[in-house]
């Protein structure tokens, strides 16, 4: 008789992360902007709670490639619950919520010139 969590695998049940889809923010924003909010929102998030390994696992993953984010969360044991990344959990339930300026740029970014 096998043990009824055998099948279960690290990562498996995970949902495929993809980039947010297209968004707009309140203003047409530069990609300087852009940055430093990303800068302010990396900077200030682990002072909300949950663990500081699983906020700098989320932040290269957002910044890396989608085949690559998804192995950077499924390694570190991160629960994505919006395919997104916007909802992530720790394996101790800690809620992670990602803006999605950190994960995708907006559609009316300003180009630099």
């Amino acid at each position: 008789m096998g043990c009824a969590g055998s099948s279960f695998a690290k990562g498996e049940g995970n949902k495929k992360i993809r980039k947010p889809k297209p968004w707009k923010h309140s203003e047409p924003i530069t990609r300087a902007q852009l940055v430093q909010k990303r800068d302010e929102f990396w900077d200030t998030a682990p002072h909300y709670g949950g663990q500081k390994e699983i906020w700098d696992a989320l932040r290269v993953a957002a910044e890396a490639e989608l085949s690559l984010a998804q192995a950077i969360v499924d390694s570190a044991g991160v629960i994505v619950q919006s395919e997104d990344l916007t909802i992530c959990y720790d394996e101790r339930g800690a809620k992670y919520e990602l803006p999605k300026y950190v994960l995708s740029e907006p559609t009316n970014l300003i180009p630099d010139n």
